[in-house]
């Protein structure tokens, strides 16, 4: 079992050197050590060990906190500051890991901006860190998606410029050596285009993500976990999470976002992997409408029970609220949801309307 434990993580800045900070990309190396290190770490861990006091309450990111529609005709420049933190929080209640996030939160903050604007984005690694960090958008043309020019090391920040210039909702997500790791590990979000007429209006906008965590301990097994190299490798993950926590966004924890009956709904959904496909899917109704990929320039899927989001990809869809109840959002690969932890639940309010369900004829 190839794991990352806090003494290791720690001489990960010595292993990488001053100068290799400045690459990013992909890499084949695992873990983030030389081949000294390797053979001299501090001994595995073959289960989880007792829980570590927690950084932060909780990394899930309200689903609701995301910026409002883009209402103007012309094109700006937009700035983004994002910093990335490494920092314990619950898995679970007892269940504790060391997260990596943008700004605190998993999914990371969307950034929304209008096809034609110019984005300068500036990204901060926290000096209490002790990996390096950067950020690649796939809305982005350029080397690495900006990565090879956000790379920074703990302390440091970069900033560069990129012109959005196609609409659509794509992934951002960390991508230096080994970035798998630190993507499972919640450095992953959302940047949403939108076209230069705007999108339909809707009376609510939620935001979601995807990501599977491999870690040291079986699921639900009290503790701290480390990263497991070797799971994530086999892809057999631990908990398969929607916002970063089991049930996260639930009534039981967090609380869930609510619509009114006969009010509309868009999702923003981002998987991030870093291996499994999410079949993302409403029970207790269908998406009606899907924009594959994020494909906002496509015409929408109508009517669609279960949409694929590939790792590395988004979603955006509908959904009509007609009858009261729960809607829970699961990926239908349903042992996740059973096992794993991926849920989270959108609340419809208000009277019945037996044309639709009757729940006692």
């Amino acid at each position: 079992m190839s794991t990352i434990p806090e003494p290791t993580r720690r001489r990960v800045l010595q292993a990488l050197g001053a100068g290799s900070v400045l690459l990013a990309g992909c890499s084949s190396s695992s873990p983030e050590a030389t081949p000294e290190q390797q053979t001299t770490s501090t001994p595995q861990t073959p289960s989880a060990n007792a829980a570590q006091s927690t950084d932060v309450d909780r990394v899930a990111a309200d689903p609701t906190d995301i910026p409002d529609p883009i209402d103007r005709d012309t094109s700006e420049t937009i700035e983004v500051e994002m910093t990335t933190h490494e920092q314990v929080a619950e898995i679970e209640p007892g269940v504790t890991y060391e997260y990596m996030t943008f700004d605190g939160q998993i999914p990371g903050p969307m950034i929304r901006v209008r096809r034609g604007d110019t984005v300068e984005l500036t990204i901060t690694n926290d000096e209490s860190n002790v990996m390096p960090h950067n950020i690649d958008l796939h809305a982005v043309r350029g080397p690495g998606g900006g990565a090879e020019d956000s790379t920074v090391a703990p302390g440091e920040t970069a900033t560069f410029q990129f012109k959005a210039t196609y609409p659509g909702a794509f992934i951002y997500h960390c991508a230096v050596p080994n970035m798998d790791y630190h993507i499972s590990s919640g450095m992953f979000g959302m940047i949403l285009v939108e076209p230069e007429d705007g999108l339909p209006e809707v009376d609510h906008e939620f935001y979601f993500g995807q990501q599977e965590l491999y870690t040291t301990g079986d699921t639900g097994e009290k503790g701290h976990h480390d990263f497991d190299m070797d799971a994530m490798a086999a892809e057999e993950p631990t908990y398969v999470l929607i916002n970063g926590e089991k049930t996260a966004i639930t009534p039981d924890k967090y609380g869930s976002p609510t619509v009114n009956v006969g009010e509309d709904a868009r999702v923003y959904f981002v998987t991030g992997g870093p291996n499994l496909d999410s079949s993302f899917h409403p029970i207790g109704s269908v998406w009606d409408e899907v924009y594959p990929q994020g494909s906002i320039a496509s015409d929408p899927h109508r009517f669609v029970q279960t949409t694929p989001v590939k790792p590395g990809s988004c979603a955006i869809t509908t959904l009509h609220a007609e009858v009261p109840g729960n809607i829970k959002l699961v990926d239908h690969a349903l042992s996740r949801v059973a096992r794993k932890g991926a849920l989270a639940v959108i609340s419809r309010e208000g009277e019945e309307n037996t044309e639709v369900f009757d729940p006692d004829p």
